[in-house]
């Protein structure tokens, strides 16, 4: 399952991810849709641990993306 809990990234001034949460639980199909500059590319980088959150957490099966990056690779398979 992964777990995104008040998702936070700014670049300078623009806020790229403001306060995004929801759960993807196994076995469903989870969608992100939005414009172009929504912060849906964002959200994925920070997800899959190419990228910090200034704020909030990613938890993938429990693990914090923060914490241990390797892990939770191990957990996703991505095709961007």
């Amino acid at each position: 399952m992964i777990e995104v809990e008040n998702l936070r990234k700014a670049f300078g001034e623009v806020k790229a991810v403001d306060g995004v949460s929801f759960t993807a639980r196994d076995g469903e199909i989870t969608g992100l849709l939005g414009p172009n500059g929504a912060g849906k590319t964002t959200t994925l980088r920070m997800l899959y641990t190419v990228m910090r959150a200034d704020a909030g957490q990613v938890l993938v099966d429990g693990i914090r993306a923060a914490d241990d990056r390797f892990a939770v690779r191990k957990r996703l398979g991505v095709l961007p």
